[in-house]
């Protein structure tokens, strides 16, 4: 039977989607002002970081409150607190997209390094990851989570291989160290950005299981029994 108070609990949920979704938008306007060279694009994310605060905050409270006034039962404090973890990654995505946007602002009145070729896989991977752990929030799937946590590597690899092709352009064209250190840090952004997604679905994974493998990795988890909640 379904508590007085579930329509709170569903509230507190959408309000994480949202920031997720904000802060998928973000980064992908982020790159897109990278790319592009666009300095109104970079100004316009760089304005909105607040909103993506301000959800943070709202989640929070949210929170507190249900905590304090309904007596949540164990599935309902695992939601909330695992609701609460996820938002400050959400809020740690935006702060990269941030960060993202303002090197591109930088970068923007440049002569353009054309490397930017493996910045779009990152990109686009990471926020798949993103988006696929925030799904998991809704459907708790445990499955869903294991997988996002794989791709986490791709990015990973990726960002190497970045570090390894800029070094090689700034030994070989030392003129461009300062603008190929910029695409470095965005390309650590990109890589942090597939973390958080990855702590999400680690948190997923024990919102839907029960089950802690933050610290253990994937190779630890361990297929709940039929009936194990």
């Amino acid at each position: 039977m379904k508590r007085f108070f579930d329509a709170e609990l569903e509230t507190f949920r959408s309000h994480l989607l949202q920031m997720g979704e904000r802060s998928i938008d973000q980064t992908r306007l982020a790159m897109r002002a990278l790319l592009e060279s666009d300095l109104k694009l970079a100004d316009k994310v760089i304005e909105a970081d607040d909103e993506i605060d301000r959800f943070e905050i709202q989640i929070d409270d949210e929170a507190i409150r249900y905590m304090t006034l309904r007596g949540p039962v164990a599935s309902e404090l695992r939601l909330i607190i695992v609701g609460m973890k996820a938002s400050h990654d959400l809020e740690r995505v935006g702060d990269e997209a941030t960060s993202i946007a303002r090197r591109a602002r930088k970068l923007a009145i440049e002569p353009k390094l054309e490397l930017y070729g493996d910045f779009p896989r990152m990109t686009n991977i990471a926020l798949e990851m993103l988006r696929d752990a925030l799904d998991c929030f809704v459907q708790e799937d445990e499955q869903k989570a294991l997988s996002v946590i794989r791709r986490d590597s791709e990015v990973d690899n990726l960002n190497r291989l970045v570090y390894r092709r800029l070094t090689s352009y700034m030994i070989e064209k030392p003129d461009t160290i300062a603008r190929a250190l910029e695409l470095m840090f965005i390309s650590k952004s990109l890589e942090r950005i597939a973390d958080h997604a990855t702590n999400i679905a680690e948190e997923m994974v024990f919102l839907s299981k029960g089950q802690d493998i933050r610290h253990s990795g994937i190779s630890q988890y361990v297929p709940p029994k039929d009936g194990d909640v």
